[in-house]
């Protein structure tokens, strides 16, 4: 499935300083792009530098802002290093997709190892609890601004086959609507979005793994398939704009009806 949905950009973060991790593919990569488009200037941070760097020349190449910086989401001064970078190139931080994430090995809660526990408790939690911490300092300076976290349809319900990555994930939504109520006052708003299945890397390696995952997603799905990861996208892209300027502590689900 391609990732092209034609819908023209009205704007919808034009002025605005957005960074974005987990940039380098999925969720995070076509968000770098659509929020370029939309006329924010972007701060891409991931692992994957090299497709980070393809993706800054492609935004530039359109006209648009875009900056990349290296950030291992298992590091926490790292992530705070990367907040700095934001600081040192803008001045300042309107928005923050916080979007990286670890996969699990698909299994039940009996053999998942320590280690998988270990790297979701790293990757899927405890560094969105960093990152927010260290944007919403840099936003407060500014006088506020908007961030979103990526959770997980499997945050929402019962996850036999995924039982570490949904225990974080729904931890992160938590996390998310205390930041929300803490921050509010001080002009800070904090949301989530819990995609279902996206036609990204990640679940392609799962169907790998577990082949039948995809077509038994889309038959759960009232929509029949999966989401392109411009889609889901688009609904962080409006969560961190002045349209949802009264939305905060919000898990708004991008799956299809899945969970419905």
């Amino acid at each position: 499935m391609t990732d092209d949905i034609d819908i023209a950009p009205i704007g919808l973060l034009s002025g605005k300083v957005v960074f974005i991790t987990g940039a380098s593919r999925g969720i995070g990569a076509a968000a770098a792009r659509l929020f370029a488009a939309e006329g924010a200037a972007v701060v891409l941070a991931a692992r994957g530098t090299d497709a980070l760097e393809r993706i800054v020349k492609e935004i530039r190449a359109g006209g648009g802002v875009a900056d990349a910086v290296a950030l291992d989401l298992a590091d926490p001064a790292g992530i705070r290093a990367a907040v700095d970078r934001v600081e040192d190139l803008h001045g300042r931080l309107d928005g923050a997709f916080n979007n990286g994430a670890a996969g699990q090995r698909p299994g039940p809660l009996d053999t998942t190892a320590d280690e998988d526990i270990d790297e979701q408790f790293a990757v899927n939690f405890r560094a969105h609890w960093t990152a927010m911490k260290a944007e919403a300092a840099l936003m407060r300076r500014g006088g506020g601004g908007a961030i979103v976290n990526t959770s997980s349809i499997g945050s929402r319900r019962a996850n036999p086959a995924l039982p570490a990555y949904g225990a974080m994930k729904r931890a992160l939504n938590s996390i998310t609507e205390t930041a929300a109520a803490t921050w509010g006052p001080e002009g800070i708003r904090v949301n989530g979005i819990t995609p279902g299945g996206t036609a990204t890397e990640m679940i392609e390696e799962w169907e790998a793994v577990s082949p039948g995952i995809i077509e038994a997603n889309n038959a759960a799905t009232p929509l029949g398939r999966m989401a392109r990861p411009r889609e889901v996208a688009e609904a962080a892209a409006w969560l961190l704009s002045d349209r949802a300027s009264m939305v905060t502590g919000a898990i708004l689900p991008v799956d299809g009806g899945a969970g419905a």
